[in-house]
């Protein structure tokens, strides 16, 4: 299953029309109006226009293609065949029901068998699912999901552990609780030991 399913981007442009940024300027000063500020005093003036940007920081995904970044393998791998992990990746997400971010790690495993990726393009591949509007668990299935399309492993692990600011700073204010989602592929998925080896290696 293609990892970008069914899920809007704006890589190519052929799936969403880009508002302008004056449109995106104008909605911004919409919000802070509607949240009981004035637009207009000084302190906001410039609000909308760094709100902007930074939404083009947060949301760089959409334009970023994973494909692209596991396209570029190496086969000279003298048979190597066992697990490559990589711990600590940094998730900086946003949730797609309030737009408040999660903030975490993800530890993500592939087992090769005829080719192997640039570790960095790994972590670059979490990065572009995380800069879009997500749930952790479909962060977690996209990440795992390209890895599988691209690089055919024997499998693939992902755990993901981040805490979520929609849970923290407004509805239930529980702070501190982090949410773990997994998702294990081929081997990872038919072999205890094996997914035993990778949460004893991930987490320590």
């Amino acid at each position: 299953m293609d990892a970008n399913a069914s899920r809007p981007t704006l890589v190519g442009n052929d799936h969403l029309t880009r508002p302008t940024r004056e449109e995106a300027l104008a909605a911004v000063r919409t919000l802070i109006a509607w949240s009981g500020d004035n637009p207009d005093r000084e302190g906001l003036l410039d609000t909308p226009k760094r709100v902007v940007d930074a939404y083009g920081e947060w949301f760089e995904g959409y334009t970023a293609d994973p494909a692209k970044e596991l396209s570029r393998t190496f086969e000279d791998v003298q048979g190597y065949d066992d697990m490559v992990l990589l711990r600590d990746i940094e998730v900086e997400s946003h949730c797609e029901h309030h737009m408040a971010p999660f903030l975490g790690k993800a530890y993500v495993a592939y087992l090769p068998t005829e080719k192997v990726v640039g570790i960095s393009k790994i972590a670059r591949v979490v990065e572009i699912f995380s800069k879009r509007l997500q749930t952790q668990e479909t962060l977690t299935q996209e990440i795992a999901g390209a890895l599988e399309d691209h690089l055919s492993p024997a499998g693939v692990a992902v755990l993901i552990d981040a805490e979520h600011q929609c849970m923290t700073t407004r509805g239930v204010h529980h702070r501190h609780v982090s949410t773990i989602t997994t998702r294990f592929t081929g081997q990872f998925k038919t072999d205890p030991a094996l997914i035993e080896r990778f949460l004893k290696l991930a987490k320590g």
